[in-house]
This record gives structure tokens, C-alpha cells and sequence, in this order.
């Protein structure tokens, strides 16, 4: 493409990030000192971890603070944040991504930052998952100020099949200096020693039974929702740390390719909606879907819908992944919208879909940017979506186009 595709959206600026442009899943903005608003980005690997834009004003976003990786094994997949607090995921690119035990496995975890000199962010302390079975963290999430939840490994955990070693934890971090874990989670039958079998594996698409987003929101601090790849999703009871429950699960996969990536619950209209990744290009594993989900019952999640998308024979022309992958959860200080869900499709760039029927969704925008410069994807390839209080809508590219900031015309 040589111009962006928009419909009902307008591009108002692009920031490449001093030509650090691939990003991964971790967009979180901080109400800082002065007013400032200060979104901090996550890269998708080495060389770079976090970086720091200030976006008080949209359409002149500057880089304020950009950090470097201890060594290039190693990403800062996901980053989360809570007033002056960041935390960063740490995930290794061993032993699963390499198959090198002899890989630097430090500092799988999480990080914990005080950014409240936006500029000079400081370290707090270090939450190790480092372990001979695991790669770390792969995606936090960090809401209340008091507790973390994620998804990675631990050093006495030992999974069956080593794409199943990330799964449910909980962590303390009300003395951020000293992190202390609370409680863990994983799908029976992965880890050695369980009384269950192993989960059957998926015939086609066998991506594996880890957690992935780990959401527990203000309104119900009882309640998780975890999607965990090919083992579909999972409402789980939190309310006594000690002893996470199954309340209700839902999983597709198969006759559908696997990869249940996030759920994101719409209280007020016991809704939840939940997307499943695409990660082959040219869309071999289509359809990665977004769903709209009942959960008036929490044990009897019924499919109700998904979200309409362009035609996969179009977009297959298009180099890189085309499917779903992230979408704007709701985070506390974000826009909220429970009609609007704002997603990331890849080569599909960012598209809005209408809700108020969940039965008959549509989509009223969309915005594709061009391909960014050097991209190896050969394509746009927009990875997650953030939308500000103002409405703002900013997206960003796995590979080399770094943020965008979009403002819709609905």
C-alpha cells in the first residue's frame, strides 16, 4: 500500500520512536505530574524495553525516555501501570524459543519502576520467574495498586510439554519494593505430577495450553478472566487468593485453530468479549476471530456472535498475519465503552465494531496505516490498540511503524 485505508477515522500523528518501532502488547497511559499525559509502550524484543511518549497533546507526541534490554534474549512483551508504578514483563527467548538451556535466563519476571519523574524512571524491585522450565513473564496486568496478575513460569513448576509452562499467578506489591506471591492457577493436567492427563493436544494448530491475558478488573476483584491459548477461556473465583475456583469455561478450540488471547468483560450487559490470535502470516490459521459471549450464566458460556471482518481473500494478498489479536480492554483511567470494542487485526490494522446489538455487531471505522519503512513484515501489522480518556484512539505496529494516534469521525 502506498496511503493508509481509513473509514470514519483520521490519522493525526505517527511517531516511529526514534526508529524503535515495533511494539508489543503493553499500552498504558499515566495521568503525570503538571497534567502531562505520559503513555508508556512495551517493545515487541531486543534492543529496546520500554519507552516513554509524552501525549498531552495527540498530534505532537514526543519521546521522552527510552530503556535498553539487559541482552538480546529477552523482550518486554507487556507493561503495565498504576499511578506512579510500572510494571514490566520480562520473558526470555529460552528455553521454548531457542532450545538452548545455556541462554542468559536472567531477569525473567517482572520489574517494578517508579515513574513519577516520567524522564527517570528508577527500579523498585525485581520479581524473579527465572527457573529451568520457564521463560518468564509473558503478559501482566496491574489495576488496583495492590496486587499483580500474570502469566509466566516459575522455577519449581514443570510442565508436561514446555509450551505449557506459563500459567496463572498473583502477586503482593502494596511494598513494591518486596513482591510476595499470592496465588497460582494452571490448567489441570499440564504440570508434572497432576492426577489429570494432559490436555489432548489441537490436531492442526497445537500452540499450547499457557495463560495468556490475565484480567481482573475494580468491579469484580473476585472474579479472573484468563483466556489460556487452546484450552479456550476461563472465568475463574478469586474472592479467597488461596484457592482460585472454576466458575465457568468456554473453548472452541477445536473444531476452531486455538489461541484464546483475551477476555474482556462488559459487566453491565453480561457480555464478554473474547479473541482468539492469529499467528501465521497470510492467514493459515483462519479464522482468529473476535466473539461476543453470554455470560448471564458464569458455568454456561454460550457464543452469541462475532465480529464482522474484510474478506479473508483480500486481505491474504496482503503480506503478514491477518486475524484477531488485541483489543482495548476497559483499563481503569481509559475510555470504557461497553457498545464499542476497538481491535487490532494485524494487516487488518484497527477496527471499531457497534455492539448495542450483540447479536448483529458492526463495524463503523477502520484504519489501516501504510507500510511502515524497512518493515520486514512487508505489511502494517498493528499489534495492539489503547483508547485515551479523550477518546483518542492510539495503535501500534509489531514491527518498525511504531505509535499512531487516531481520532474517530463517529
Amino acid at each position: 500500500m502506498s496511503n493508509h485505508e481509513a473509514v470514519n477515522a483520521r490519522l493525526i500523528s505517527q511517531n516511529t520512536l526514534k526508529g524503535f518501532g515495533g511494539i508489543g502488547e503493553g499500552m498504558m497511559v499515566q495521568e503525570a505530574r503538571g497534567g502531562r499525559r505520559i503513555m508508556w509502550l512495551a517493545h515487541e524484543g531486543a534492543p529496546k524495553n520500554f519507552t516513554g511518549v509524552d501525549v498531552t497533546d495527540p498530534r505532537n507526541p514526543k519521546v521522552i525516555v527510552q530503556t535498553d534490554l539487559p541482552h538480546k534474549n529477552m523482550r518486554s512483551n507487556s507493561l503495565d501501570l498504576c499511578g506512579d508504578l510500572l510494571a514490566v514483563a520480562y520473558q526470555t527467548l529460552g528455553p521454548r524459543g531457542l532450545g538452548d538451556p545455556g541462554l542468559d535466563m536472567d531477569p525473567a519476571g517482572i520489574e517494578l519502576f517508579d515513574v513519577s519523574d516520567p524522564e527517570n524512571p528508577r527500579s523498585i524491585s525485581h520479581y524473579s520467574c527465572k527457573g529451568p522450565g520457564s521463560f518468564g513473564v509473558h503478559q501482566l496486568w496491574f489495576a488496583d495498586g495492590e496486587y499483580i496478575h500474570f502469566s509466566g513460569g516459575a522455577s519449581d513448576f514443570v510442565a508436561r510439554n514446555v509450551d505449557d509452562s506459563q500459567f496463572y499467578q498473583c502477586i503482593d506489591v502494596r511494598d513494591p519494593t518486596s513482591p510476595e506471591e499470592v496465588c497460582r492457577w494452571w490448567l489441570p493436567g499440564t504440570r508434572e505430577g497432576d492426577d489429570e492427563p494432559p490436555p489432548k493436544r489441537h490436531p492442526r494448530f497445537d500452540s499450547g495450553f499457557r495463560a495468556h491475558n490475565t484480567n481482573v478488573y475494580p468491579e469484580r476483584p473476585d472474579r479472573l478472566y484468563v483466556c489460556y491459548l487452546d484450552g479456550g477461556t476461563f472465568i475463574v473465583d478469586i474472592s479467597d487468593k488461596s484457592s482460585p475456583t472454576v466458575v465457568g469455561s468456554w473453548n472452541p478450540h477445536p473444531p476452531f485453530p486455538g489461541f484464546a488471547h483475551t477476555a474482556l468483560p462488559l459487566f453491565d450487559r453480561d457480555l464478554l468479549i473474547v479473541t482468539d490470535e492469529c499467528v501465521r502470516n497470510r492467514a493459515e490459521d483462519w479464522p482468529k476471530l473476535t466473539w461476543v459471549v453470554d455470560m448471564r450464566v458464569e458455568s454456561n458460556l454460550v457464543p452469541i456472535s462475532t465480529l464482522p471482518l474484510p474478506p479473508v481473500e483480500e486481505m491474504t494478498k496482503r503480506p503478514g498475519r491477518y486475524g484477531s489479536h488485541n483489543i482495548h480492554e476497559n483499563q481503569p483511567g481509559s475510555f470504557v465503552s461497553d457498545t464499542l470494542v476497538f481491535g487490532a487485526y494485524f494487516n487488518g490494522g484497527m477496527r471499531v465494531h457497534d455492539i448495542t446489538n450483540p447479536f448483529q455487531p458492526k463495524e463503523v471505522a477502520s484504519f489501516i496505516p501504510e507500510t511502515p519503512e524497512g518493515s520486514r513484515a512487508g505489511a502494517i501489522q498493528i499489534n495492539d490498540v489503547y483508547v485515551d480518556l479523550d477518546g483518542t484512539v492510539y495503535c501500534v505496529d509489531r514491527v518498525a511503524g511504531g505509535l499512531y494516534a487516531i481520532e474517530l469521525l463517529v
